[in-house]
């Protein structure tokens, strides 16, 4: 949302209530500028800002709280998820056992997942009516005693309790289910657009600024207007690669984008291999997407022995299952192996995977993360990053501030449009929209940025199509107030601000 030089170089008369100097340039001939591609960027920068500035400030400030929220589960949750360290480790197939008595009959055995360290609790995970995608019941077991712990719903192969499975719904939908969903992809499908549109802006001031540092920090001793703007074009060069990623990686996530970005990848092979359950059928059965694990938790219908949690365990620690965080999960029907899955997601990233046969207790099938596409890999991470966990601590502090810097950026915007927000008196009103672009363009200009706009659409609907509405609309209005209003006597060319 912010203003380019051409407002600036007014600002004194905004911040002082003064009217804009006199110069030589209102003593020209009257001329028609051509420029219309850097003004139509910063109307669609600015106008995109205002537009879509609260979804983007919503997204950035809920995405800040999450990434802290492991951190505050362990406090929270610091007596399901611990335990005291003993001598001795209950067998898996004992801690089933316990955890099915407390449960009953009311929910059917999902998955379990091992303490992965000593202090640590088990937790044995169920499905049951009533849950939403994704998500299971789970009992914490303190692994050398047989206590249990904790009983609560979680979320998904990160495992997130209620307070971070509630700041995820927050991000993700607003709490409004799946057509909540379309604020997000809105939110991080213009980001995108607006910070590019910003980009251009800021790129093509530089190569003009006479002190070309103002543009990489604030100018010192600058008051008012300037000094908004100082603070959000030097801040947003600095976060332009953050808010690109978060934008491009986010949309992963959403309904109509999200569904376009899988099709490319099986389109393009580009999916996660997956591990192929079936007995007597050997090789992968198929492939995920990076959110395969979104959908919703079936209660197995096979019949299990809890000991065998302990024996196809042993088999995948034989294979590729390595590491302390790990999943177990019993045949989803008759005729169908076992799984052992890792779930580390920090780096390395350690996903491999094993399907077991239950009663032979041979291996049926195998993934290895080492194996995935290149691009499937990249999807991984992409996730990982976005969420924070890839490298612990740094990565959430990275995307702590990156979030943070965006939601700055968005109040800035606005605070800058409130200084130059149109006014009943005629010495202030310096016009808060930037001005003529569509107007000035030619004709094959126009169908080409449409055109161009109904292709982003192809991919993205909730950019494109609104993108190619407001481009035809504002070609229309600025066409209709051009031909309603005169020429000034004075000659003076119509600047890139709009005098409302």
């Amino acid at each position: 949302m912010s203003i380019t030089e051409s407002h600036a170089s007014t600002d004194g008369a905004a911040d002082t209530g003064g009217a804009p100097a006199t110069t030589s340039r209102e003593h020209a001939p009257p001329r028609r500028s051509r420029a219309w591609v850097m003004p139509l960027l910063l109307r669609i920068h600015f106008f995109a800002g205002i537009l879509v500035g609260p979804f983007i400030l919503i997204a950035a400030l809920s995405g800040a709280v999450y990434v802290v929220t492991p951190q505050l589960e362990r406090v929270v949750y610091a007596h399901e998820l611990s335990a005291p360290v003993t001598d001795t480790t209950l067998p898996l197939g004992d801690q089933v056992r316990i955890a099915e008595g407390y449960i009953g009959d009311a929910a059917s055995l999902a998955a379990v997942r091992p303490a992965p360290a000593a202090g640590d609790t088990t937790r044995v995970m169920f499905a049951q009516e009533g849950l939403g995608p994704s998500q299971t019941r789970a009992v914490f077991v303190d692994p050398g005693t047989g206590e249990i712990r904790g009983d609560l719903t979680v979320y998904g192969t990160s495992g997130a309790l209620p307070l971070r499975a509630w700041v995820s719904d927050l991000h993700r939908n607003l709490h409004l289910g799946e057509p909540g969903r379309l604020y997000s992809e809105f939110a991080a499908s213009w980001l995108g657009i607006v910070v590019v549109a910003g980009l251009t802006l800021w790129v093509v001031r530089l190569r003009t600024a006479r002190a070309k540092k103002d543009l990489f920090r604030p100018k010192r001793g600058a008051r008012g207007y300037r000094r908004l703007f100082g603070w959000h074009a030097s801040l947003g060069v600095w976060l332009v690669l953050g808010a690109l990623f978060l934008s491009a990686s986010g949309i992963t996530w959403s309904t109509y984008g999200g569904a376009n970005v899988s099709t490319l990848r099986a389109a393009l092979s580009w999916q996660n291999p997956a591990l192929s359950t079936a007995l007597g059928d050997t090789g992968s059965g198929g492939a995920a997407g990076a959110h395969a694990d979104h959908g919703v938790v079936a209660a197995p219908t096979a019949a299990v022995s809890p000991d065998t949690f302990d024996d196809v365990l042993a088999v995948a620690r034989t294979e590729n299952v390595n590491v302390g965080l790990i999943e177990i999960r019993p045949p989803s029907a008759a005729g169908q192996a076992w799984v052992v899955q890792e779930i580390q997601r920090s780096f390395p990233t350690e996903v491999d995977g094993v399907a077991i046969d239950g009663d032979t207790l041979a291996v049926v099938d195998r993934v290895d993360f080492a194996d995935y596409p290149f691009m499937a890999k990249l999807a991984r991470w992409a996730v990982d990053l976005h969420m924070g966990s890839m490298f612990g601590l740094v990565n959430q502090l990275v995307l702590f501030v990156i979030a943070a810097g965006i939601a700055t950026m968005v109040v800035l915007g606005y605070l800058m449009w409130w200084k130059r927000r149109p006014t009943r008196d005629p010495a202030r009103r310096m016009g808060a929209v930037p001005g003529e672009a569509l107007p000035n363009a030619p004709v094959w200009g126009v169908v080409l940025v449409v055109a161009v706009a109904i292709g982003i659409g192809y991919f993205l609907p909730l950019v494109g199509l609104p993108l190619a509405a407001f481009v035809i609309g504002d070609a229309l209005v600025q066409g209709a107030r051009g031909r309603r209003a005169p020429r000034s006597s004075s000659g003076g060319a119509e600047t890139s601000v709009v005098r409302p």
